[in-house]
């Protein structure tokens, strides 16, 4: 079958992967971004209150829309702020005026540094294209498109489903499985024939929660066990471990 040698059942018809801490490096700058942005307003606000942490960015904030972080992480702490407006500014203690100013930290980071790609996982993106598999990219991030293009691998993405494309089309953000399920009819498959690539646990969830037919976890921050538990069918520490002994 076409799919050999991608260590995927035979029923796998397409492939649709996370973007950051799957594809490229960018799960580190996010994970910063936040830091920062949450410790500030922590600090402001409750000094008593414990800086955010790596456990804090797995369990509340990866992988979700940056709004619905805000919202849990701060609930996580007892914390209830405004819901704000979109265009709220980057200062304002609001959940969109918090998420705004990660979204600063995140843009100027990519501006000065761009993006780190994973090596394993551009060379299981070709072998999987070369296997004549579609793929999408399913990103929380409403900068997606400008990842994939400074990340140079947009030639190996058949569709996008990102931030954007979620706000305008109302999809519900992970662990809700609406966004992998918009990007599995984008590339004409049905769930169960297409296989999820994902870091985060609420991903990995999204991906249960869609019945899709395999789902991968890929564990860059030592959760392995997590992720088993929150749904994966296999866990990796990065996609080439699924070509075996492919060169």
């Amino acid at each position: 079958m076409h799919e050999s040698g991608l260590g995927l059942p035979e029923s796998v018809r397409a492939c649709l992967f996370d973007l950051d801490g799957v594809l490229t490096r960018t799960a580190t700058v996010h994970m910063a971004a936040w830091k920062r942005t949450f410790d500030e307003y922590l600090q402001a606000a409750d000094p008593a209150q414990r800086p955010f942490d790596q456990d804090d960015y797995n369990r509340h904030v990866d992988g979700k829309p940056r709004a619905d972080g805000v919202r849990d992480f701060l609930a996580s702490r007892g914390i209830t702020l405004p819901e704000g407006a979109a265009d709220d500014a980057p200062d304002t203690a609001t959940v969109q005026g918090i998420a705004a100013r990660k979204n600063v930290l995140v843009l100027r980071e990519l501006d000065e540094h761009g993006v780190e790609v994973y090596p394993g996982s551009v060379r299981y993106l070709r072998a999987v294209k070369e296997a004549g598999l579609p793929t999408a990219v399913v990103t929380a991030s409403a900068n997606g498109e400008q990842v994939i293009a400074v990340g140079g691998f947009a030639d190996l993405i058949d569709a996008r489903v990102d931030g954007v494309v979620a706000a305008r089309e109302g999809l519900r953000g992970k662990p809700a499985p609406d966004t992998f399920l918009a990007g599995a009819r984008l590339l004409g498959v049905d769930p169960a024939h297409a296989v999820v690539f994902e870091d985060a646990l609420s991903g990995v969830a999204a991906g249960r929660a869609g019945e899709f037919g395999y789902v991968v976890g890929v564990d860059r921050v030592g959760q392995a066990e997590g992720l088993a538990a929150a749904g994966a069918d296999v866990v990796v520490t990065d996609l080439a471990d699924l070509l075996g002994d492919r060169a």
